[in-house]
């Protein structure tokens, strides 16, 4: 179990970086599913891009993991209604080049992540 965890650890640091990354590569990406009600949204991807590279690099150190792993289920709960968002606009969908169904199938992963990530809180 424990080079699972250990596993799943570098997978999540990899992922949150890489991820993180991208906001700054390509923040068209992201903005395709910003709800169209929150306000500054260039400015939120780049933000939740920031994040996400800090929080995937802290994961990495044993002494700030149980941290960071509460700073990566906020993360992920403050990004949900983007996730919403795509799951309802058929123009968010195109805009990712996914089908509604794709969307639609993306939202239980957001709980297996935050499991995953208090899973993780935990020494």
């Amino acid at each position: 179990m424990k080079i699972f965890k250990l596993f799943t650890i570098l997978l999540m640091s990899i992922f949150y970086v890489r991820v993180g990354v991208q906001h700054f590569l390509d923040p068209e990406y992201f903005l395709n599913i910003m709800p169209p009600f929150l306000p500054y949204q260039l400015e939120l991807v780049y933000i939740s891009g920031f994040f996400e590279i800090l929080l995937g690099l802290l994961l990495i150190f044993p002494k700030y993991r149980s941290y960071t792993s509460w700073g990566i289920i906020l993360l992920l709960i403050a990004v949900f209604p983007a996730n919403i968002y795509l799951a309802q606009s058929e123009i968010a969908q195109q805009g990712l080049g996914v089908s509604k169904q794709v969307a639609i199938w993306r939202l239980p992963f957001q709980a297996l992540f935050i499991g995953l990530a208090y899973w993780h809180s935990k020494k």
